[in-house]
């Protein structure tokens, strides 16, 4: 690789890693996302309800006073940033540019994932899904999930854009119960690729073991959650950019992918905290 690096390779280089990170970023669209913030914070509106009263004629209209609050995301910086050897370009057969790009895509994917999961742990409801729901000591089950359903459609979450996270242990459990693999309860044929996608009006997310954390595991029990796309909220300061700059010294490339970004619970009603035993 030149140390004269073109700008056209420069910005396909940075169009690739963008694609990838959207790929490799699981909840990438499952909440609420507001881009091109300015500042190092965001707040996210939100409304109460209001409760509609009857007309008594020829008397004044009583306003229903809905209130208006906030939460506030306090954005984060990030980068991965990698080296690339001049030298050592001209002793390897593989595309280096390809393997960076996924390691960098996929570090940045990952860590927008954790601030999600961080925001969803930090902001789900006090009503929790306890790990005796269904059994003792239990995985992830049908019980567990119907008494999610039942939450959020008791305090009223819209049954549209909904979505469960769990890990790969949970899923295995949940591809033992029969209700979610049998065509008889489920259209989703389970079985046949040993994943589920939509049930329940839930969309399913597995998050494998991670070094940023992934869901929280301490002492077998497991921290899964359903939530609501609206309940989340995610700010955008920087979204996910590359840039290479060459050091002389270090006769290398180094390639860093940033961003800017923050995450947090909007209304706790739309998350649920599932919890499951594990081992």
């Amino acid at each position: 690789m030149s140390t004269s690096i073109s700008t056209a390779f420069v910005a396909t280089f940075d169009a690739e890693v963008k694609q990838a990170y959207q790929g490799a970023a699981k909840l990438f669209g499952t909440i609420r996302t507001k881009t091109g913030v300015v500042g190092s914070t965001h707040r996210f509106p939100k409304l109460g309800k209001g409760l509609a009263q009857p007309r008594i004629p020829q008397t004044d209209v009583v306003p229903m006073n809905v209130q208006h609050s906030n939460v506030t995301a306090t954005l984060e910086d990030w980068s991965a940033p990698e080296y690339s050897d001049v030298y050592d370009l001209q002793k390897i057969n593989f595309d280096e540019r390809k393997e960076l790009k996924t390691a960098i895509a996929s570090a940045m994917g990952r860590r927008n994932d954790q601030l999600i999961l961080d925001a969803a742990d930090a902001g789900a409801s006090a009503t929790q899904v306890d790990d005796n729901v269904g059994g003792t000591n239990s995985g992830v089950n049908t019980a567990k999930l119907r008494r999610a359903k039942r939450l959020m459609d008791a305090a009223g979450v819209p049954a549209t854009d909904r979505t469960f996270v769990h890990s790969a242990v949970g899923l295995e459990q949940l591809l033992g119960e029969t209700d979610a693999t049998s065509s008889d309860f489920n259209t989703v044929k389970a079985l046949v690729n040993g994943e589920l996608s939509t049930w329940l009006g839930f969309k399913f997310v597995m998050i494998e073991d991670r070094d940023e954390g992934g869901l929280d595991l301490t002492a077998n029990i497991r921290k899964n959650f359903a939530y609501h796309k609206q309940a989340l909220g995610l700010a955008v300061g920087i979204d996910m950019r590359t840039e290479m700059n060459y050091v002389p010294e270090k006769t290398s490339w180094l390639i860093n992918g940033m961003f800017s970004a923050g995450s947090v619970g909007i209304d706790s009603n739309g998350i649920i905290e599932v919890l499951s035993y594990e081992v």
